[in-house]
């Protein structure tokens, strides 16, 4: 299906020049490597119409407008339902771009068992600027894990941090995820309490990283993998192999517009397998229990 443009070279990126047109382009040249890491996820969009500085607003339930033929999904939510839309195809993404989203944020679980998460998320986020703390952080939680026999993945959020990210097989619930990746927290905030907490007001950080585990519940969003985000540069959500977190040139927004399509040319998406490695919390928490 070919995706009509409307206003496709109003200017989306001041300063880098892009335009609504590449907005959409982006999104259609990505989709072999995003849709197997979204698909079947509820959506929620950072809709820009008028580009990153302009009027912005969060959007979550499909509107009238919407095409038949997108896919939609409807879950529950507090006071009723709420109907998503999903995305299995690349016309989704472009048609959902040309609309003025520039950042796709997903559910942690599948509407097809959405009580039941796939994706556990460590968000690492530095209280200044110094990406070392937020590298430390990160390969804190990975050796955490690896002890526990649980593999992670890395990503950078294309704004100020990094996600760790443990694939589950479904079989816990969102609460017990949660509460294991808040253990996991307190363990490693009491083992670094001068690098790390867990506290939620910020006032009682006092200059250390915040090990944040809310994404974890349901309903809940993280920056989907090769989402754009709404700032100068126009940088990327870029899942990481871990080894890339030893570059000197490694930063939140190292992957842009401008170069993601030469990294892809040079290297596989590091998350291709990660659905296959899909694993169980039932060791690691009876490990914390022991």
């Amino acid at each position: 299906m070919s995706i009509e443009i409307d206003n496709a070279d109003k200017v989306f990126y001041p300063d880098a020049g892009y335009t609504k047109a590449d907005l959409v382009d982006y999104y259609q040249r990505i989709a072999a490597q995003m849709l197997p890491l979204i698909e079947g996820r509820p959506l929620t969009l950072h809709r820009f119409p008028d580009g990153i500085d302009g009027v912005n607003f969060i959007q979550k339930s499909v509107q009238d407008h919407y095409p038949d033929w997108m896919e939609r999904v409807t879950v529950d939510k507090e006071d009723g339902q709420i109907t998503h839309a999903v995305a299995p195809d690349a016309d989704t993404l472009a048609w959902l771009a040309d609309q003025g989203t520039i950042a796709f944020h997903v559910w942690l679980s599948r509407a097809d068992k959405p009580h039941h998460p796939d994706r556990l998320i460590f968000d690492l986020d530095p209280p200044g600027d110094d990406f070392d703390q937020v590298i430390k952080a990160a390969r804190c939680v990975r050796e955490r894990l690896d002890a526990l026999g649980l593999a992670s993945f890395v990503m950078t959020t294309g704004s100020s941090g990094l996600h760790v990210v443990v694939p589950l097989d479904r079989s816990a619930d969102f609460d017990t995820v949660r509460d294991f990746a808040e253990r996991v927290a307190e363990q490693l905030a009491g083992e670094h309490p001068d690098d790390f907490t867990t506290a939620h007001r910020k006032d009682k950080r006092q200059g250390r990283l915040y090990l944040d585990i809310r994404r974890n519940a349901y309903a809940q969003t993280g920056i989907a993998p090769y989402s754009l985000r709404a700032k100068p540069g126009a940088p990327i959500a870029t899942p990481l192999d871990w080894d890339e977190l030893g570059d000197a040139k490694i930063g939140p927004q190292r992957f842009h517009l401008g170069n993601i399509f030469r990294r892809l040319a040079q290297r596989n998406c590091p998350w291709a397998d990660i659905d296959r490695q899909a694993q169980s919390l039932t060791s690691a928490i009876r490990q914390l229990d022991d």
